[in-house]
């Protein structure tokens, strides 16, 4: 009997020793990956990894913080224009945080380019870039933990919410001083005002009525675009699949749009505009017959050749949409 309660024992003790021994060498790993992340992160405030690294430090446990990595290509032979637009942004971001009086181990920027990690991406199942996922302390990704970058753009205001979201750290994002727009404005102002200065005895170009119709048309066609929406958003220019090479102009969905779709779309409205304004005047004009026979067909040519183009683009984005104008 006695026997029997010391080998208990003599088990018990072991087994506690052993446990003990596991979870200090866990405490210790996790030190180490804590102080290395630590030391990469005072170097760069967007870690570089590859595919040794990601597995190591944000797939292999013990972890206890959040990593949020840009799966990006930035080497020019990819021709990733919208990743090196999203990196600027990513590294404001991860800029703010490491620069802040808040920073703390909790949070840690990465990226894994895709000729430096190209495993990683296959490990994931990743055929496009730029893509923003976060890897939580604890478990593993969550479908919100994917960034969607199609529409909410990659604006490193509207990442940082995302990553409040996800991890309820807050970073106030802050930019480096850009002067382009204050010294542009001044020197619009100067000429502005130089021109005006000149022509001080002879005003009368203040009173022109087509002047100020075409500002005020400019204004609208720029608003009604969608540069507003660009502006708070911050979507990419287009889209380049990485693995066809295909690039889109156009998104795909009625939540998001690119840059180059409002350019296209303000290129539409104004052939549009014009057609109206050519038909307006052949109808009202002085001119001989003949000048306005031909302003009359190329308005209606104007009018029909490019909003049926808008209309087709409308129905690429609004899935659905029953009608068309000579071409689907």
């Amino acid at each position: 009997m006695r026997v029997k309660v010391f080998l208990s024992l003599l088990f018990l003790g072991i087994f506690y020793n052993e446990a003990t021994n596991g979870q200090k060498k866990k405490e210790t790993l996790l030190s180490e990956k804590v102080t290395q992340m630590m030391e990469w992160a005072s170097k760069r405030s967007v870690i570089r990894m590859n595919g040794d690294k990601f597995r190591r430090f944000v797939k292999a446990p013990p972890r206890n913080y959040s990593v949020v990595i840009m799966f990006t290509a930035l080497q020019p032979h990819r021709q990733c224009g919208v990743c090196r637009q999203a990196d600027e942004e990513f590294q404001v971001l991860a800029n703010s945080w490491r620069y802040s009086s808040a920073f703390t181990n909790k949070v840690f920027f990465a990226s894994v380019d895709f000729d430096e990690g190209s495993d990683v991406f296959q490990m994931l199942n990743m055929n496009s870039a730029p893509t923003f996922l976060h890897f939580p302390a604890k478990g593993k990704p969550r479908k919100t933990d994917t960034y969607e970058l199609q529409v909410r753009g990659f604006a490193a205001e509207q990442l940082a919410r995302w990553v409040a979201d996800r991890t309820d750290v807050q970073i106030r994002v802050i930019r480096p001083p850009n002067y382009a727009g204050p010294l542009l404005l001044g020197f619009l102002l100067a000429v502005i005002g130089g021109l005006a200065y000149l022509r001080r005895h002879n005003l009368e170009f203040l009173f022109n009525n087509n002047m100020w119709a075409f500002s005020a048309l400019c204004f609208v066609l720029i608003m009604t675009s969608g540069q507003m929406w660009n502006h708070i958003r911050g979507p990419p220019y287009a889209h380049k699949n990485p693995n066809t090479g295909q690039v889109s102009y156009i998104h795909g969905s009625s939540q998001a749009q690119f840059v180059a779709e409002t350019h296209i779309v303000l290129i539409f409205n104004a052939a549009i505009t014009l057609g109206i304004v050519l038909m307006c005047e052949a109808a009202t004009s002085d001119l001989d017959i003949g000048k306005r026979k031909i302003m009359c067909v190329a308005g209606i040519a104007l009018v029909m050749l490019f909003f049926s183009w808008l209309l087709s683009i409308f129905r690429a984005k609004y899935h659905g949409y029953p009608y068309s104008f000579l071409m689907t």
